[in-house]
């Protein structure tokens, strides 16, 4: 071995000599041209490789005195960028034969050279640049490795395990933290389980010992110490953290490591992480992991639909969960929400215009975030053996709900004239689909809860619930509301994959069927022009004032909300605000499923895709506006589309209520509501009736049309 590394050396010192800093920019440029035009280059495959080594090995002391540091530090970038380009274009396999051939013999001169050994030495490197080009470099040529013999490269192994042992802070530690979060999230994208379990395993010891340090439990004065001095490390860490969830979701029972339940064993740490440290940055880094651990999505920003939804868990996922859930309930019984910091928006592009009535807007992804960390929280709570039953129980989930409600006033979400909590659901997600369906079904959990184990009579519960902010009525109604009860926004949700809709929808129709008259009652009181709100949601601060008077919508100056159609200061019910682009759905990737009566969830089945869906609606090629409803006096009517697609017109934000519904008597707007939303369902009703028939609705919706049979029968 030694005979191997002297052998090298020389070598090295040979390529060193034989060539200047011109001569080497220049065979590195012409390289790099002939990669882009795809053609080989004149020098030979083992001269481009030794050339590309000696710059990566770095200058000999006394050598090319006249070139500065910034020569030298270009030419390594150029040659640790090209060996990633090699890699890169050979692990794609997008060059012509010719090239990848050359390439091949370039890697090959590589390995002999032992080139991974001069990558991680330049992970301490004291420029940033070159430390990251080579942790990216590292991270392709393992990755490539990995899918060519299977093999993990131990020289790039046992650096990125000393780092974590050691644990010390510096760019060696940012590079093998960003480099191993790379080479896993190129093996989940692949669904490569079986290579990424091996490479887990490696990892395991020295992950548990890293997270231990930087994760204590109890040590709230060194955490807040340690994450000042390293805000961009614990980022990273956290980057990595979502990755090993995101693969416990995807390798499912396959593989259980330690490495892999960070997230929910250190959850209380990174709790204290959020209420500690002074970055904010990693403040809501940390929350933002939580939220999607608790929703069961980490890894949603970058792998595909199909690799996160295995179904499979391994066997500590509900204890894991359950771990999560209490954490989160036992910080918010010990006031962790007051100390949780929620900072103004902000903004691309510089600092944003305010009025000063207006104030400062919070952050709304924090907000959400929070809220819907708790909401899960406490419906997995009530869900396991912790959520015992009784009038206590109730009591416990309720003042849980009362802690969120207050820590959103605190952060200026107001509802000042008349508190009605279930509007806060629409204040918070009303332009955010996924949460918003999220926390909806959350609260109907809460809420079918707090109604087995209250013992309170029907009526009773529904006031309840809606001075916790849980009816689900109310919730339904407001969702209706937003959409300007078009049934074609709801079918565009059924056959839509990117939220749990079906799952939400199924279980309330369950649950309305059996309370009918509480239905009609929220009709009623939804209705009432009572409300007086100022919301501050994705920097555009709403104010609604529903007085007797028409609703008064004032944006400030500098931003207006995008989709809106009327005039800045007044909206009118039909003003074209969005919760998506519709335009943009037909290129979602569809997902298959099947309604079962006894289990709402969806399971995936072969059908067709949501995209003939709406070729068969429409009668046209889409992207196109689905039949929608037009009249409220001609009940069942579907016209053809008439407007485009890229703007479907929807209604108000959920917080804007009616508008000359507001000088109308309290029983006549509640029959209106009331029949809209019937003629609503009963449209939707009909639509998938037809898919159904022609076989183009993507799963079977038996179930659910007999839930929308059953709940058209009660009115």
């Amino acid at each position: 071995m030694a005979g191997r590394g002297s052998s090298i050396m020389e070598h090295t010192a040979g390529c060193r000599d034989s060539s200047s800093v011109s001569q080497r920019f220049d065979c590195l440029t012409h390289v790099s041209t002939c990669f882009q035009t795809g053609t080989c280059p004149t020098q030979s495959a083992a001269e481009v490789a030794r050339v590309i080594f000696s710059v990566v090995c770095g200058p000999v002391p006394g050598e090319d005195r006249e070139s500065g540091p910034a020569e030298s530090c270009d030419l390594t970038c150029i040659s640790v960028s090209l060996v990633e380009r090699i890699t890169s274009d050979l692990t794609s396999r997008v060059l012509p034969p010719a090239l990848t051939s050359y390439c091949g013999e370039i890697l090959t001169v590589f390995q002999d050279l032992d080139l991974m050994s001069q990558l991680v030495q330049l992970f301490h490197a004291e420029d940033q640049i070159i430390s990251h080009l080579a942790a990216k470099t590292a991270s392709t040529c393992v990755f490539y490795q990995l899918l060519k013999s299977g093999t993990v490269s131990p020289v790039w192994q046992q650096k990125c395990v000393q780092t974590f042992y050691n644990s010390a802070l510096g760019p060696e530690l940012d590079a093998c933290l960003w480099s191993l979060t790379e080479v896993l999230k190129r093996l989940l994208k692949g669904a490569h389980q079986d290579t990424l379990g091996k490479l887990l395993s490696a990892f395991d010891s020295s992950l548990g010992a890293l997270c231990s340090k930087f994760l204590p439990e109890e040590r709230k004065e060194a955490m807040q110490c340690s994450v000042e001095s390293w805000g961009t490390t614990f980022c990273l860490l956290l980057d990595l953290l979502e990755v090993l969830t995101a693969s416990s979701l995807i390798c499912g029972a396959g593989v259980c490591l330690k490495s892999q339940r960070i997230t929910h064993i250190h959850s209380s740490a990174l709790l204290t992480t959020i209420s500690c440290c002074s970055e904010y940055f990693v403040k809501k880094r940390a929350l933002l992991l939580l939220k999607r651990a608790v929703l069961q999505k980490a890894g949603e920003d970058w792998a595909s639909g199909d690799v996160l939804s295995t179904g499979i868990k391994h066997k500590h996922f509900s204890s894991d969960m359950s771990l999560l859930a209490h954490s989160v309930l036992t910080a918010v019984a010990t006031n962790w929400l007051q100390s949780v910091q929620v900072e103004s928006a902000s903004f691309f592009g510089g600092a944003r215009c305010v009025r000063v009535e207006e104030g400062q807007k919070p952050d709304c992804v924090m907000l959400r975030a929070v809220s819907l960390l708790l909401l899960k929280s406490i419906e997995l709570h009530i869900q396991t053996a912790g959520g015992a039953a009784g009038a206590d129980s109730a009591a416990e989930v309720s003042g849980y709900l009362q802690n969120l409600w207050g820590f959103l006033q605190q952060c200026g979400v107001q509802l000042t004239e008349v508190t009605h909590c279930c509007c806060w659901i629409s204040l918070l997600f009303g332009e955010q689909d996924d949460d918003m369906m999220e926390a909806a079904k959350a609260l109907l959990s809460i809420f079918l809860h707090h109604r087995w184990c209250s013992g309170l009579e029907d009526s009773a519960v529904l006031e309840a619930a809606c001075a916790s902010g849980c009816n689900p009525h109310c919730h339904f109604l407001l969702l209706l509301q937003s959409i300007s009860f078009d049934h074609s926004i709801l079918l565009d949700f059924l056959i839509s994959t990117e939220t749990c809709f079906l799952e939400y929808f199924v279980r309330y129709l369950k649950y309305l069927r059996a309370d009918w008259p509480g239905f009609t009652a929220a009709c009623g009181r939804i209705s009432w022009p009572q409300l007086s709100l100022t919301a501050s949601c994705r920097g555009d601060v709403l104010k609604v004032t529903c007085k007797g008077q028409p609703d008064r919508v004032e944006h400030s100056s500098c931003d207006q909300p995008t989709g809106v159609t009327s005039p800045v200061g007044t909206m009118s019910p039909a003003a074209g605000i969005h919760l998506v682009e519709y335009d943009s759905s037909d290129e979602s990737e569809p997902e298959d499923m099947e309604v079962c009566q006894d289990q709402p969830g969806a399971a995936v089945c072969e059908n067709i895709s949501a995209l003939h869906v709406k070729q068969e609606i429409s009668g046209q090629p889409v992207p196109i506006k689905l039949e929608q409803y037009e009249s409220l006096n001609s009940p069942g009517s579907l016209s053809e589309p008439n407007s485009t697609p890229e703007r479907r017109p929807r209604g108000p934000p959920l917080s804007v209520l009616q508008t000359e519904e507001a000088s109308r008597p309290g029983p006549q707007v509640a029959c209106k509501t009331l029949a809209r939303a019937v003629l609503c369902m009963s449209a939707l009703r009909e639509v998938v009736t037809r898919l159904q028939t022609k076989k183009l609705f993507p799963y079977n919706p038996s179930s659910l049309l007999k839930l929308l049979i059953q709940v058209e029968n009660c009115s």
